[in-house]
């Protein structure tokens, strides 16, 4: 489960598909975890794959593994931030791990930016440059000045400068989505300026980045 530069595996949406796994069904006592009465079917190939990612065998996957599952266009792991945020997105009972129910939301999740992603790295390097991160995003709705696209560039890539990753262009999304979502529950006459507390602007800081 490796995003490459060159997208490898494309049968999996950028993920390469989990050397050597034997087919067949998910366990209901596997790693301790028994699946609660009629959950939803898994397949066995996402069971496979989520059987690779959970290297302690116990039925869960934690944000060290997910890490180590994930491989960006540099060859680098996901950072930190971006599988804590992922993990915190489908954590519903908030135990810092994820089922492989709740996996299965997320790997779906992963390949639907990949998806996004893919489509703005023509060249397939496995990173996107400041001109298509700024079409990437207009696409998505905003209309951020050149300034503001730079800015992000250099926050995701402070030396060289010039491009962002699969994961920093996730958890850069992801981010402005939660941003514009709270400043758009304060624009309560939608003039696109708001008025802001020191606390609120701290609450909002706070919950949008975690």
């Amino acid at each position: 489960m490796a995003y490459q530069g060159g997208y490898p595996g494309q049968q999996y949406g950028g993920y390469g598909q989990p050397a050597q796994q034997q087919a067949g069904a998910y366990p209901g006592q596997y790693g301790g975890y028994a699946p609660p009465p009629q959950a939803p079917v898994v397949s066995p190939e996402m069971q496979n794959i989520f059987r690779n990612v959970d290297k302690d065998n116990s039925g869960k996957i934690n944000s060290l593994e997910l890490q180590a599952a994930l491989i960006n266009g540099r060859g680098d792991h996901f950072s930190d931030t971006a599988c804590n945020m992922m993990i915190g997105m489908f954590d519903r009972d908030r135990s810092g791990t994820i089922d492989v129910y709740e996996f299965e939301k997320l790997y779906n999740y992963i390949n639907q930016w990949l998806q996004i992603f893919k489509t703005y790295d023509r060249d397939a390097s496995g990173h996107i440059e400041e001109a298509e991160l700024s079409q990437a995003l207009t696409q998505m709705g905003f209309r951020f000045s050149a300034q503001f696209i730079q800015f992000l560039i250099v926050k995701n890539d402070p030396v060289h400068r010039k491009d962002i990753s699969v994961d920093q262009f996730i958890v850069t999304c992801v981010q402005i989505q939660r941003f514009t979502e709270a400043f758009r529950g304060r624009d309560t006459e939608q003039k696109g300026v708001i008025t802001i507390g020191f606390e609120d602007f701290l609450n909002i800081a706070l919950t949008t980045t975690s």
